[in-house]
């Protein structure tokens, strides 16, 4: 689908060559941030557990209930941290290899919303964390009955954060996904526009 009709057809086996070359890179670019990242799994573990720490009445802590939750929890984390920090990178592997087979004008308009939907992504994983954290667990940790103590599980913590992060971070792709309906001809702006109070209302609930 390129422009320059100059340009040979790569054959089949290329390609598949190609992607295996790139997922490999993909995956040595996580296993080594991995590498930087696990001996400070516990430091990383602390920092997204503060937003809960503050709010935790004195005298109590996180606990684990499983025997290998202190090793395994850090070490998800940092692997869920690389994979995080590495998103440029295998997006610029994504797009090396698909740019080939677009239109000159495809490519105008893809390479920008790639990397303002990385960008978004990391602003909602940011807002989650900064914002909505510190107010969902005040909030859990304002209305626990009394005589029950807060003692949260530091493993099903990290799943509780890991599905906000990602939640928020997808939130943050609406203004892409819409722009990208827009284009696909899925729908219009001003379909759109009739639509907002329902949004809204919906948003609200």
């Amino acid at each position: 689908m390129s422009d320059d009709s100059t340009l040979p057809e790569q054959p089949f086996i290329a390609h598949l060559i190609e992607l295996r070359d790139r997922l490999m890179r993909m995956v040595l670019a996580v296993l080594a941030i991995f590498l930087v990242l696990f001996p400070f799994g516990n430091d990383i573990y602390v920092f997204v557990a503060e937003p809960l720490m503050k709010v935790l009445p004195e005298g109590t802590s996180m606990i684990a209930t499983q025997v290998a939750s202190p090793f395994l929890t850090p070490f998800k984390l940092a692997l869920v941290a690389a994979v995080f920090l590495a998103m440029p990178y295998l997006l610029h592997q994504f797009w090396g290899f698909i740019a080939p087979g677009l239109y000159q004008h495809e490519k105008r308009l893809a390479l920008p919303l790639l990397a303002s939907s990385v960008f978004l992504f990391y602003l909602g994983a940011a807002f989650a964390y900064a914002v909505v954290f510190p107010l969902v667990f005040a909030f859990l940790a304002g209305v626990t009955p009394e005589g029950v103590s807060m003692m949260t599980d530091i493993s099903h913590y990290l799943d509780f954060v890991l599905t906000l992060f990602f939640a928020f971070g997808l939130a943050f792709e609406v203004p892409i996904a819409t722009i990208v309906l827009v284009m696909a001809g899925a729908t219009t702006p001003e379909k759109l526009a009739a639509k907002r109070p329902y949004v809204i209302g919906g948003a609200s609930c």
